[in-house]
């Protein structure tokens, strides 16, 4: 089976992470022929094409980039894949793209084989991560790509049911959509997380304090500033509490502002990106995810994999992943500065479910292809 792969590798993030696993799991199986596009100098290219990924990198500046159009086109007619797997909005309308380009050319000019030619551009789909409702196109970008490339692909695999449930909402055939959750690989999680960080010295605060950690970018969907009003809430119930959020975004200034306006100063730190994740979560008391809206939330199940009590609020596909007792619900900052200090005082960690490692990833991945073809 020909497989080619296409992300516009635009940051490195869970999504990209999940690409990565989804390839190298992937490309390990006999009789499986695959090629990733992404863009040139991409974190992406990099860490695949460390792990065996045969990887092919592309001029990709914007989201709809004509050369990254013009490449994927030339890797259509080269490989002939059986299976097009685009993993974003912008590798899906660009794949749509040429796959549609190339068959209208080849009815000019192959007329009589123009059919069996459209055959061997492979079947196209699409994973959708987030659970925000699909976005239509206007203007020129609709008359070019048409309305929304989520309801042109011929298969989309939604990473939770929750994300099916808006893609069903958004008018997407149920019966087009598989659930195959995100996985991670449970040994390489705790690999990364076994060389010593020591964030309590970095932070400046004594051996055994009390840490709470987030991972998340700083948008809006992470929620952040219920997660800064929970801080809030346990000043007074766990005074010795320290709250570390690794990410960075767009949203880092207002959270600064609203810490000093708390008076969390000391308390709660803004780490910005952190490489060492697994390694901040492994030194960590409890794990907190505040989301509103969440496809899935991968990073919990690097927390689960190593062994940290997790709470998290039950935004998008997160109670997929937890019990009833790990959550709070969205936005409720008091029940979720209640909940982590109860993890603190009562620790009792979550084993990792089966069904949520990149093995088990890319086998239900594989039977989506299977059933395409």
């Amino acid at each position: 089976m020909r497989i080619l792969q296409v992300d516009s590798g635009r940051e490195w993030r869970g999504g990209q992470n999940q690409v990565r696993l989804l390839c190298r799991e992937l490309g390990r199986m006999p009789d499986i022929e695959l090629l990733l596009v992404t863009k040139r100098g991409s974190e992406l290219a990099h860490r695949a094409r460390a792990e065996g990924v045969a990887v092919r990198e592309v001029t990709w500046v914007i989201g709809t980039d004509p050369l990254a159009w013009t490449g994927l086109c030339g890797d259509l007619l080269r490989m002939r894949p059986h299976i097009v797997h685009a993993h974003d909005s912008h590798a899906l309308a660009l794949a749509l793209a040429a796959r549609r380009w190339l068959r209208r050319l080849a009815a000019v000019l192959i007329a009589p084989a123009a059919h069996e030619f459209g055959d061997a551009l492979g079947r196209v789909v699409a994973t959708r991560r987030v659970d925000f409702h699909v976005r239509r196109r206007r203007g020129f970008v609709r008359a070019l790509f048409g309305d929304s490339p989520w309801t042109k692909a011929e298969h989309v695999i939604a990473i939770s049911h929750a994300v099916k449930q808006v893609l069903v909402s958004d008018g997407l055939a149920a019966g087009e959509i598989s659930v195959v959750p995100d996985g991670v690989d449970p040994d390489e999680v705790r690999r990364a997380g076994s060389t010593p960080l020591g964030i309590r010295a970095r932070l400046g605060v004594a051996a055994g304090t009390p840490l709470a950690v987030n991972v998340a970018a700083l948008v809006d969907h992470k929620d952040h500033r219920t997660l800064l009003r929970a801080a809030h809430e346990a000043r007074s119930l766990r005074p010795d509490l320290h709250w570390a959020i690794a990410g960075d975004g767009e949203l880092r200034g207002s959270l600064a502002d609203q810490i000093t306006r708390r008076r969390l100063d000391g308390h709660v730190h803004l780490l910005g990106y952190v490489e060492a994740a697994d390694a901040l979560i492994r030194e960590a008391d409890v794990f907190v995810m505040s989301s509103k809206e969440e496809g899935l939330g991968s990073v919990i199940l690097n927390a689960l994999a190593l062994g940290k009590p997790v709470v998290a609020t039950a935004g998008g596909g997160i109670p997929e992943i937890l019990p009833p007792h790990a959550l709070v619900p969205v936005g409720d900052a008091a029940a979720l500065a209640r909940k982590v200090v109860a993890a603190l005082d009562h620790p009792s960690p979550l084993p990792l479910p089966p069904q949520f490692t990149a093995s088990a990833m890319a086998q239900g991945v594989l039977a989506v292809y299977r059933s395409l073809l």
